[in-house]
Order: C-alpha cells, then sequence, then structure tokens
C-alpha cells in the first residue's frame, strides 16, 4: 500500500481544506492524474496523484481541513512508501544528471525525481568536453494515455483552453515542458479567448466564502467557520489595521477623457478580444506615479527597521471571488504597454473569479488598486495589504456638474482615495503622488504619449 500526504504546495501554509474530489473508492488512477481541489489560504490548488493504483480510502470529506503531512488517499498497488510532507528542490526533468545506465525513479508531487542511489558511483577522469546531445524528439501521445507534466504545466494549459493530449512533449522521457505548452499555443487555431467573468448576483448571497440562505428562509441565528481564503482575509486585515498606522488622502477627478479613451480602445481591432473599462486607465496611471515618486511603491520592514523601496510595480488587484477577497497582482505591470496590461489584468480577474489564481499571483505586490464603482458607491477608505505602503480605491464614474473656466458644464467624474503606511509615506508624498494620478487620468492620452 501506498499513502500519498498532504504535501507543502510550496507556500509555507500548515493545512488546506478539501474542496473537491476527483476520484472514488475503487477507482484506478494513472500516474499524475487529477486527485482532489484543496483551498489554501491563498487559492484553489489541484493535486496530481503521484501514484498509479486503486484508491483504497480518503482520508477526509469535502470541507474537512487536512494538516501538512496528514495522509490524504490511500492507494493499492502505487510504487512507493508515501509521499513526503514537503517536497525536496527535485531537478527539473530537462535538468536531470546524465546516469551510467538506466536509475529508477520515484514519482513526487511535481515533475520526476530520480531516486537515492544504492550504490556509489565511480568518478570518471574528464578527458575532453563531450559534444552537446542532440535535442530529444517529441514523443506523441498515443490512445487513452495520461498527458505527463507536472502541475504547473498543466494549470498553465488549462487556463489557455489547451488539451495537453495534444501536444507532444520533448522532456525527459517525453514529459510535457512549457515550452511545448507555448509553442502549441503560437500554431494553435483560433486562439481561446478567457472566460468572461461571471455576472454579479441581483443581490448580496454570498458571506464569508459562501452563499447564504434568504432572509425569510433562513435560521433566525447562523454560525459559518472561517476557512481558506475568508481567514486568511479576516488574518490580514486585522494585522494590517494594527500594525500599520494608516492615514488617507483622496481626490475628485475630471475622468471625461478616460472615457473617450476607453472607448476609442474598445472600437479599435487590437482590443477586440480583451475587456477595456476605466481599471485600465488607471492602472497605467498607478504605475506612471510610481515611476515619480518611488517611494509610494515601497513597503516597512519593521524587524530589520528598514524601509524597503522596490522599482517594480508587482500591481494588487482586490477581486471579490465567490470564495472572498483576495488580492492577485500582475508582476511588473510599471514595464508593460496598454494591450498587454489590459490582457494581463482580464486574466488575474478571472482567474480569481473562478478560484484559479496561481500561488505566486499572490505573492510580493507592491502596490494595490480596489475598485469599489461596480457596486455603485463613490469612494472607500481601504485597508493597506500586508507588506505594502498604499492602496487606491476608485469609486464610480458618475456624470456631475464641474466648471470649466467660467461654466459650468456635466462631465465624467470619479472619487480617488488612497490608504498609506504613514511609518514611511508622509501626506506630502502622498498628496503628490495621488495628484499626479488624477492628472494622469484628466488627460490619459498625452500622459502616455509624453510621460
Amino acid at each position: 500500500m501506498s499513502v500519498f500526504r498532504l504535501p507543502d504546495v510550496g507556500e509555507g501554509l500548515v493545512e488546506a481544506e478539501i474542496v473537491e474530489w476527483k476520484v472514488a473508492l475503487g477507482d484506478t488512477v494513472a500516474l499524475n492524474q487529477p486527485l482532489v481541489d484543496i483551498e489554501t489560504a491563498k487559492a484553489v490548488v489541484e493535486l496530481p496523484s503521484p501514484y498509479a493504483g486503486t484508491v483504497t480510502t480518503l482520508h477526509g470529506a469535502v470541507g474537512d481541513v487536512i494538516a501538512v503531512g496528514a495522509p490524504l488517499v490511500d492507494f493499492d498497488g502505487g510504487d512507493g512508501d508515501g509521499a513526503p510532507a514537503t517536497a525536496a528542490p527535485v531537478a527539473t526533468p530537462e535538468a536531470a544528471p546524465a546516469a551510467d545506465g538506466p536509475v529508477a525513479r520515484t514519482p513526487v508531487l511535481v515533475g520526476y525525481g530520480v531516486s537515492p542511489e544504492e550504490t556509489h558511483r565511480p568518478r570518471h577522469r574528464r578527458h575532453a568536453p563531450a559534444a552537446p546531445p542532440a535535442p530529444a524528439a517529441p514523443v506523441p501521445l498515443t490512445g487513452d494515455r495520461v498527458p505527463r507534466t507536472t502541475p504547473p504545466v498543466r494549470l498553465y494549459a488549462r487556463q489557455h483552453g489547451l488539451d495537453l493530449r495534444a501536444v507532444a512533449g520533448t522532456g525527459r522521457d517525453g514529459i510535457i515542458t512549457r515550452a511545448d505548452v507555448e509553442r502549441a499555443l503560437l500554431v494553435a487555431a483560433p486562439v481561446v479567448a478567457a472566460p468572461a467573468p461571471a455576472a454579479a448576483p441581483v443581490a448580496p448571497t454570498r458571506f464569508a466564502g459562501q452563499e447564504l440562505a434568504p432572509w425569510d428562509a433562513g435560521p433566525a441565528e447562523e454560525r459559518i467557520a472561517v476557512r481558506g481564503v475568508a481567514r486568511a482575509m479576516a488574518e490580514a486585515m486585522t494585522a494590517s489595521a494594527f500594525s500599520a498606522p494608516h492615514a488617507a488622502v483622496w481626490v475628485r477627478v475630471d475622468a471625461t477623457r478616460t472615457m473617450e479613451l476607453v472607448a476609442s480602445l474598445r472600437a479599435r481591432a487590437s482590443f477586440a478580444d480583451l475587456r477595456v473599462s476605466p481599471l485600465l486607465v488607471v492602472a497605467l496611471a498607478l504605475c506612471d506615479g510610481a515611476r515619480h515618486f518611488p517611494g509610494i511603491n515601497s513597503s516597512f520592514d519593521a524587524a530589520a527597521g528598514e524601509v524597503v523601496v522596490r522599482r517594480q510595480v508587482n500591481l494588487g488587484i482586490a477581486v471579490a471571488s465567490p470564495r472572498g477577497l483576495i488580492v492577485p497582482n500582475v508582476k511588473a505591470a510599471d514595464r508593460l504597454g496598454p494591450r498587454d496590461l489590459a490582457r494581463a489584468l482580464n486574466g488575474a480577474i478571472d482567474r480569481a473569479r473562478t478560484s484559479a489564481s496561481t500561488p505566486d499571483e499572490m505573492l510580493h505586490t507592491t502596490l494595490t488598486v480596489t475598485n469599489v464603482g461596480p457596486f455603485g458607491v463613490d469612494g472607500a477608505v481601504p485597508i493597506l495589504p500586508p507588506g505594502t505602503g498604499a492602496i487606491v480605491a476608485v469609486g464610480q464614474v458618475a456624470r456631475r456638474p464641474w466648471v470649466v473656466g467660467d461654466a459650468v458644464v456635466p462631465r465624467e467624474t470619479v472619487d480617488l482615495s488612497m490608504a498609506f503606511d504613514h511609518r514611511q509615506i508622509d501626506g506630502a508624498l502622498a498628496s503628490g503622488f495621488l495628484a499626479h494620478v488624477g492628472r494622469f487620468l484628466e488627460d490619459p492620452a498625452g500622459a502616455i504619449i509624453a510621460p
């Protein structure tokens, strides 16, 4: 019998909640076949099977919280004595060292690790550099063979709508690499567009990460266990509120030209496959503001007694997902043009709303934006995500009277508010940054062309 124990999926977390079993007792599973979806404090993760065999025990039901290292699935007929609680660093298939002869390999959570050597191999004297090996020939899939790859590559393919059974692997022993998937996406026709986000309900029906019964149908008093994303949000907001001294500034902006630019981009063929909203222009404005005021893209390291300034904007986007508020980020957003940034924002938001955000998307946020406008409110004073120095809230774009010269005319306006960590960001820096963002929104085309 082989035992698969809940691994640390690379986030340093101590437990996870079972979301959905993809196998049942008595099922015969293949190596790398999806076993279960688990929810950590950051995202929903699909775990593949490290063994081929028959499922004899499922340790836990949907909704149960399992500790890292605890048994998850028992197999009859699987190889090995059980997966380790924390996956050890494993060489990728392309980088595995050459062996003198066939070496048995043991499947692990990510990829395939070479088994420990039972005998000492003699060291050979190097006489001359060997000729570089010829690239591996693609190994086509045949019949019902399950594609062999790593979980990150499997997730990447699923997010882009690619069936791995149609991809030939060039990695060691035919393993499909990320490069294989990217090549397949380049030649795929037509390109599969990202799924549209689910329509928001007419009235709020979710709370603390679960569906609430209607007012007249629910119990007089209801208790909800706070787990997964909801618990992580509560802990993070509490830690932030009581560790970072918050302050706030706000400004009302004439966003008429921003709305005109949004309408113009929506009409262009190069943006036909993208959702374009004022949030895109706000994101461009925040990145431009960070270039002019680098101190805003900072964090306070209390343990070291240092302020950390980062010259790359990993822009966090607060998303109300079915499982609670999460904040994925777009890496190096300040280095993306309007079209690439729109695509990155669309992907991050869609994955968050479908609980498909990767752990990497949740880490290393440096600056955050939260858009409360779609909920019909003018503004908010947000709480900082831990490890960041500022968060900007964007209210609804509304038509209001505005003074232009000596005349009062109707204009599209929006309120911006920003909460910031007053340990390192003072009022002058915060005000200068937010005013710069406001000027960008008043004339975004000019700011993009001549920053």
